[in-house]
């Protein structure tokens, strides 16, 4: 009997005893190809040589200094880069242990920012349906998949949410992706407006759209108005890239591709790429200067921000995405991964949308597909189709609640930057026999 208490009790669990390149390998000796990157975390595979020296050549100097005494080499040298990359205005980096405190910690940043700045009255958070930004209890709050929070919401900070950009179930058919998109902002400057827009703090939203729904993309134009709206409010806008950032969807950060820059970024997952936690705050000029001209200070900090291991593995991460132009890659598979999809998938009678960017994308999984009707939420659709994948040795990161937080299936593939055609193949191939197979059982 295990002593672990993990995620699912009631589960047999393989025991993952090595990796290499796009595998794992169990102690039995099967292997399963690693098509979700665990969470869209692993962006290099497993066991990169590179990484792994820089991790052991910082043990070999410092495992850990605490940061209310001291900085690290390696800590300004990750900082450095990931300012120099970063989209304009942005200055400041401040370090975390994964995505749920990235969050908090934007978070709490907002609103001192606004006390900084003498509007305390600035309380509220506007967020959307059907996103997520992670399970501690202010992202959990934040987050619009309402399954998700049930059973916490007594705890929960009241937070307003509007919808999404998730053109498949959101778009009239008798509106084009920018009108749908025009309506979208229309739709959250009227909430701005009910609560009051200077008693709001942030805007938060994920650029492309992650675990909840399933890669969900903006239309066009619509980020460009949000901007314009939260500028003209004085309203932050926190965008969160954690899933989807660090060249995930084909550049190093998915805003890129929108033309924008948020106030507060959080980034975690590909930023180290599962060798060690790390996540992290990117802060805009603006936001970094109320603090240094107010308090001095940031009040907010945790045991492990600024680990020099998780530093010097982040670090030794984005230098090989560098030297070895892997958004380029990143690019050109991620093109052969929605053709072949499209190939694979286009017509099949239970996929009704198939969406995202570069090594990103989704399926979604319906029981209908001209009335786009979800199948019902009691078969845990998308657990079947998990556990069918890992049979057939494919790691793939499936979900339910992709319509309202109760029903609806998708699939959520995010492979890592080094993945060749042959290995996509093999994972369109597998996931296709796992995803009939699993629906095949229903019956």
């Amino acid at each position: 009997m295990t002593k672990v208490l993990h995620r699912t009790i009631a589960h047999d669990y393989p025991v993952a005893e090595s990796g290499q390149g796009m595998v794992i390998r169990d102690a039995n000796g099967k292997e399963y190809i690693d098509a979700s990157g665990g969470a869209a975390v692993s962006c290099l595979g497993h066991s990169h040589p590179d990484v792994l020296a820089a991790m052991h050549a910082q043990l070999d100097k410092l495992a850990y200094a605490h940061t209310s005494f001291f900085t690290t080499k390696v800590a300004e040298e990750l900082a450095e880069t990931l300012i120099a990359d970063a989209p304009p205005g942005i200055g400041h980096v401040y370090f975390v242990s994964g995505g749920s405190e990235a969050i908090e910690a934007a978070m709490k940043m907002a609103r001192q920012y606004h006390v900084e700045r003498g509007q305390p009255q600035r309380t509220k958070f506007i967020a959307r349906l059907q996103s997520y930004h992670g399970n501690t209890l202010g992202a959990l709050a934040l987050g619009g998949s309402m399954a998700r929070r049930k059973a916490f919401g007594p705890l929960l900070i009241d937070v307003h949410h509007v919808s999404p950009s998730f053109e498949y179930r959101g778009k009239r058919a008798d509106e084009t992706p920018e009108a749908y998109g025009a309506r979208l902002a229309d739709e959250l400057e009227a909430e701005i407006q009910t609560l009051g827009p200077d008693t709001i703090i942030a805007f938060v939203a994920e650029t492309v759209g992650g675990a909840t729904a399933g890669t969900i993309t903006p239309v066009p134009g619509y980020f460009t108005k949000v901007r314009e709206i939260c500028t003209r409010h004085g309203i932050l806008l926190i965008l969160d890239e954690v899933m989807c950032g660090m060249g995930r969807t084909g550049t190093l950060h998915a805003c890129e591709q929108e033309g924008i820059s948020p106030d507060i970024m959080t980034v975690a997952k590909g930023l180290g790429g599962g060798f060690a936690p790390i996540g992290a705050v990117l802060l805009a000029n603006h936001v970094y200067d109320a603090f240094a001209k107010g308090s001095g200070n940031f009040m907010h900090g945790h045991t492990y921000l600024g680990h020099p291991l998780a530093m010097a593995a982040a670090l030794a991460v984005q230098k090989v995405i560098k030297r070895d132009n892997l958004l380029a890659n990143v690019k050109a598979q991620g093109a052969y991964l929605t053709r072949r999809l499209n190939e694979r998938f286009g017509n099949h009678h239970h996929v009704g949308d198939i969406r995202g960017r570069g090594l990103f994308q989704s399926i979604e999984i319906v029981a209908d597909r001209g009335a786009k009707t979800p199948f019902d939420p009691k078969f845990k659709l998308h657990a079947r189709i998990k556990a069918e994948a890992m049979a057939r040795g494919l790691m793939v990161y499936p979900s339910g609640g992709t319509v309202d937080g109760t029903s609806g299936d998708h699939v959520l593939l995010a492979p890592p930057f080094i993945v060749d055609e042959q290995t996509i193949d093999l994972i369109v191939e597998r996931l296709a026999e796992a995803v009939d197979a699993a629906i095949s059982g229903l019956s």
